[in-house]
């Protein structure tokens, strides 16, 4: 009785979330507030996106951002070269983000550990430098997304940028109603038993390498929808802002300050990072990035002191929640 009562409250706090995200722009008409929420949600998506892959699978990535790179980089590539609309070179590129993370994680998925992190670190470090050194895409230089008139078709909105806010809050809804199909599927609970015991995942007969590149075939996807969405948003890309190791670690140290290996902990630990270091970075100017950043490590080291398992876990653990992936696990 009192874990339904729980469970129905958590109902409630979800859909009265989600009803406040809906009329924030309604509310909020500051561009700059609108911006922050924006970000909010690109970052949920790929948090919800690591997460599948270092919270459930067992596979700690540090070479996220290169999935988020190879989305923003074909998307605006088919369309500056060959003119093909960035709602199709967003599916263009999240296959081919997919198609890559399974390709170059085959020999490696029977990794673990640091030694897998270690791998997907040298796969960053190399797609930046050959989209660095490739003058189809750009090289170090960049590329500029054509400007076209307003209009959903086109993705480009010149007067405002609440369009961007619903796109982007419909793209992380959408990925995180199918995560939420995935794990509740034979999938997700193949995956639940590699991440607790591989070895005896395996023995019952489980197929290990093919649920980790699915896992990673689908994250990859993920981030490579965010990253053409970027690409559309900022209408400028070059390495250092696709495909850089300060993004990949942010992507992974929110979803373990949120609580990796869950539903909803990503999405957690992005609605207070993101805003956190967002203010303080505009609040102090040109040093607030690197005050911010110093501020986003404290905040980890003290929680993973206080509650090492995520905040979603502390709140789980006051039964100030409680999510579906919890009974499951």
């Amino acid at each position: 009785m009192v874990s339904s009562y729980k469970q129905k409250l958590t109902q409630l706090l979800l859909a009265a979330l989600l009803l406040l995200a809906l009329v924030y722009p309604l509310i909020v008409h500051s561009a700059f507030y609108r911006h922050i929420m924006i970000m909010v949600f690109m970052y949920g998506l790929l948090a919800i996106s690591w997460d599948l892959m270092g919270g459930y699978a067992s596979l700690f990535s540090f070479g996220h951002a290169a999935f988020f790179g190879i989305g923003a980089y074909t998307s605006t590539v088919l369309q500056l070269h060959w003119g093909v609309n960035p709602w199709l070179g967003m599916l263009i590129g999240g296959c081919l983000s997919g198609l890559v993370g399974v390709i170059i994680s085959y020999p490696t998925s029977r990794l673990r550990g640091h030694y897998f992190a270690i791998a997907t670190l040298a796969f960053l470090f190399v797609t930046k430098t050959l989209i660095e050194n490739w003058k189809l895409v750009g090289a170090a230089q960049g590329l500029s997304v054509p400007m076209h008139q307003t209009s959903f078709l086109s993705f480009q909105f010149h007067e405002s940028k609440v369009p961007y806010y619903y796109i982007m809050l419909a793209l992380l809804i959408l990925g995180l109603v199918f995560t939420k199909a995935l794990i509740a599927s034979r999938v997700g609970y193949y995956l639940r038993a590699l991440r607790e015991s591989p070895e005896a995942a395996q023995s019952l007969g489980v197929n290990t390498a093919l649920y980790r590149l699915i896992a990673i075939g689908v994250s990859a996807f993920l981030a490579a929808v965010a990253g053409t969405f970027y690409a559309q948003y900022v209408l400028y890309i070059d390495p250092p802002s696709a495909i850089s190791l300060n993004l990949s670690v942010q992507v992974v140290l929110i979803a373990v300050f949120g609580g990796s290996g869950t539903l909803n902990g990503p999405l957690l630990g992005t609605a207070i990072l993101i805003p956190l270091t967002s203010l303080i970075g505009a609040w102090l100017g040109g040093a607030g990035r690197g005050i911010a950043f110093m501020v986003f490590g404290g905040i980890i080291v003290v929680m993973c002191l206080i509650q090492p398992d995520g905040l979603i876990k502390y709140f789980e653990g006051r039964g100030l929640y409680r999510g579906k992936e919890s009974e499951v696990a």
